[in-house]
């Protein structure tokens, strides 16, 4: 066969796409995937076909589904603690950062069925899978760092406890407490 007929017969090979933001767009549509699908229904094939990329890109990225996972939910947590530090950082005194924890609740954690869905998620995920406790452990000292502008340390911790099982409560409650119900919680708790 001559070099000219194996040319011709060999198939195209597709242009490459210059995506620099590949790695960040498929931690994006994991946490879309887990939204929907929930974490046993993520997998590479799965959040590759969502993003719209060849399959081998989530592998590129990401060793294991768990790499990509921790990625994602990593993502989630910075983004839901940055908002909570900033609520903190915000408030005056103690009965302001009571009004900011409600509002945490209400509006950053329990706003959103998406952002419920997440954190509830990531919270069985980490039962069972280490790298995502890893992730569960740094989102949860950096909410009590966050809560120890205004309480002490012990305090701080039983409210982060609080807070995740008002988040569980919310997520799985026919009946899920509301704004003023929290706010009595919080304020009962923080005597």
């Amino acid at each position: 066969m001559s070099a000219r007929r194996a040319k011709a017969a060999a198939p195209a090979r597709r242009a490459r796409r210059h995506d620099p933001g590949r790695r960040d767009r498929l931690v994006e549509t994991a946490l879309e995937v887990i939204a929907e699908l929930g974490v046993a229904g993520a997998s590479h094939r799965s959040i590759a076909r969502a993003a719209d990329v060849p399959l081998g890109s989530t592998t590129y990225h990401f060793a294991s589904i768990d790499e990509l996972l921790a990625a994602a939910f990593t993502r989630h947590a910075e983004t839901v603690a940055a908002r909570f530090e900033e609520r903190m950082r915000a408030a005056c005194d103690r009965e302001a950062a009571v009004d900011c924890l409600v509002e945490h609740l209400t509006s950053d954690l329990l706003g959103s069925s998406r952002d419920l869905v997440l954190s509830v998620e990531l919270y069985v995920a980490a039962a069972r899978r280490p790298a995502l406790r890893a992730v569960t452990q740094a989102w949860m000292l950096r909410s009590r760092r966050a809560l120890e502008l205004h309480f002490d340390p012990v305090s701080a911790r039983e409210l982060d406890a609080l807070i995740e099982g008002l988040v569980l409560h919310s997520a799985l409650s026919t009946e899920p407490m509301n704004a003023e119900q929290i706010r009595h919680a919080i304020r009962r708790f923080t005597r």
